[in-house]
């Protein structure tokens, strides 16, 4: 009977395909008469690539934004996405004004080794001037074959020097992890940024070295980590858990990508107490290794809720050298829930802005019995608060003054103190107000986005002549208190200026380094860890 079942499955399926085959080849057929119209009769010239690239783009995006099309000139980005490496100069660029400028170098990349410095305008890239062009087109010219050589011409604000600058390309490797050590207290700290290759390894070594270093307790920062490589996520879990446990599961169209993916290795330490760190950028696998720690009870969240990204991708090597990211699968962590947030399949959308109530969740339990549910994203067993800049800070950073102050304190001293230990002090505070003095940086502040509501409403209703004397009495208290503002908010001011200070001298290390010490979650974490009780507490879910 069974075999009779099966094939007339196969009689009915068989007509199917047929029919999708069929289906594909008469639309590709539609597709490349439009083309070759277009070609022989439109009034201007076309470009066949332009228009395909955007034919597929515009496809792709009608499934989801993770999903998308690599051509050829965009190998230098697919490269990136999926070793974290590329070739180039080793620096980040962004607009300032009309112009592009260098805003950080990475260590012991060509263009630190050549002498460009943060805050140089890059005016001439091989004799080919930048002016109109974004920092996006700017960054395609920079990056290319390593051992290639480039000429970048600058100037530099902080001396009015223009000069000329020979930078041979090599192949950049952006670091899985750009710091760890010893942070006090015998707490480690490893800040994972992403999952590229060997990112397992990395972080094993990574951890291993802080263990001979008298490690007792760790902080696993993925704050900001937009994830990566799935089996790198299951080889970080290895490290805490036992081998065969399983890790993720994913579940797709093709029995191909339907897979339990589970620790091969024995465990390293599975008894060290842990914190790991999220926010609402930490996203994939990210989201496996936090809702993993969460699921098996193996360690505590702490943060905000995670982005919300369960579908896994695949690349699909494409004719002529390009390549297709598709979305294969999504994936499920231990307690069996998935973390997507928004379903791209049925456009049933859960934006992170809205907060599922738990009775509309379904609830999973985790190894200890606590209660964990689906709603788009890991929720951290410890919420942290949401730190929201202030107006002043905002207005400072937008307009590039905080920057361009560090640029001109770097072309002045040639050495701070280490990172750990450089602060702003009373009098360089003193330093940077003076600098802002002929500066322009007003801002509106979310009171007189108000008032101006009000003077509206009023002016429409006829009040406005009544209140206008009392509204006018208000706004100049207002500008009176924004004037005091940067000293109001002088501790918060200090510490983006510091991190940006140190990071001149110290790349990006150091300024990780700088902020250890006023970071609300790493304090947060380190309570947590030193407090056996309420660590132990929380793991098991009794109130």
């Amino acid at each position: 009977m069974r075999i009779y079942a099966l094939a007339l499955c196969a009689i009915l399926i068989s007509p199917l395909r047929a029919q999708h085959d069929f289906e594909i080849a008469k639309n590709v057929d539609i597709f490349i008469s439009v083309m070759k119209e277009l070609n022989s009769k439109y009034a201007e010239d076309i470009s066949p690539t332009a228009l395909t690239k955007t034919a597929i783009d515009a496809m792709l995006q009608s499934l989801d934004p993770y999903t998308v099309y690599f051509p050829e000139s965009q190998i230098e980005d697919f490269r990136i996405m999926t070793t974290g490496q590329y070739g180039g100069i080793g620096s980040t660029i962004q607009p300032h004004g009309d112009k592009v400028v260098i805003s950080e170098l990475f260590e012991d990349s060509p263009a630190a080794e050549a002498g460009l410095m943060a805050g140089d305008i890059i005016m001439k890239i091989n004799n080919q001037a930048t002016a109109g062009k974004t920092s996006d087109d700017v960054s395609t010219i920079l990056k290319g074959e390593p051992g290639s050589t480039i000429t970048i011409e600058i100037e530099r604000p902080t001396t009015g020097e223009k000069k000329t600058f020979q930078v041979a390309r090599k192949e950049i490797k952006l670091p899985n992890i750009p710091y760890y050590g010893i942070i006090g207290d015998n707490t480690g700290y490893i800040k994972l940024d992403q999952f590229t290759e060997n990112a397992g390894s990395e972080v094993t070594t990574a951890f291993k070295e802080l263990k001979k270093n008298g490690m007792q307790y760790l902080i696993l920062d993925l704050r900001n980590n937009g994830g990566g490589l799935l089996h790198e996520a299951v080889n970080i879990m290895n490290i805490f858990v036992d081998q065969g446990v399983p890790i993720a599961s994913t579940k797709g169209k093709i029995p191909e990508q339907t897979n339990t993916f589970r620790t091969r290795n024995p465990v390293i330490d599975k008894n060290i107490p842990v914190v790991v760190l999220v926010n609402e950028n930490s996203a994939s696998a990210s989201e496996i290794v936090s809702g993993a720690f969460q699921d098996l009870d193996r360690g505590v969240v702490v943060g905000k809720k995670t982005y919300g990204k369960g579908l896994v991708q695949n690349i699909i090597p494409l004719s002529y050298n390009t390549s297709l990211k598709i979305t294969v699968s999504k994936y499920y962590i231990p307690s069996g829930r998935c973390v997507q947030n928004i379903d791209y399949f049925t456009k049933d959308t859960l934006t992170q802005s809205v907060e599922i109530p738990d009775s509309l969740a379904t609830p999973y339990k985790t190894k200890n019995g606590r209660i964990v549910y689906d709603k788009g994203g890991v929720e951290p067993d410890v919420k942290t608060e949401e730190l929201i800049p202030s107006n002043i800070l905002v207005s400072l950073v937008i307009n590039n003054l905080i920057f361009d102050f560090a640029n001109q304190y770097h072309a002045k001293h040639t050495t701070i103190a280490d990172p750990q230990n450089f602060v702003i002090t009373d009098e360089l505070y003193d330093e940077f107000l003076h600098f802002l003095k002929d500066k322009e940086y007003d801002y509106t502040s979310q009171s007189e986005y108000i008032l101006k509501e009000l003077e509206e409403m009023a002016k429409e209703e006829k009040y406005f002549d009544v209140v206008e004397p009392l509204y006018n009495e208000i706004l100049k208290k207002i500008d009176a208190e924004k004037e005091n503002e940067l000293l109001k908010f002088k501790s918060e001011i200090s510490e983006f200026l510091s991190s940006e200070i140190v990071v001149r001298y110290y790349f990006n290390k150091g300024r990780i380094i700088n902020m250890l010490s006023f970071d609300t979650d790493i304090l947060e974490a380190r309570k947590i860890l030193h407090d056996s009780a309420r660590y132990k507490k929380i793991l098991s879910g009794k109130k």
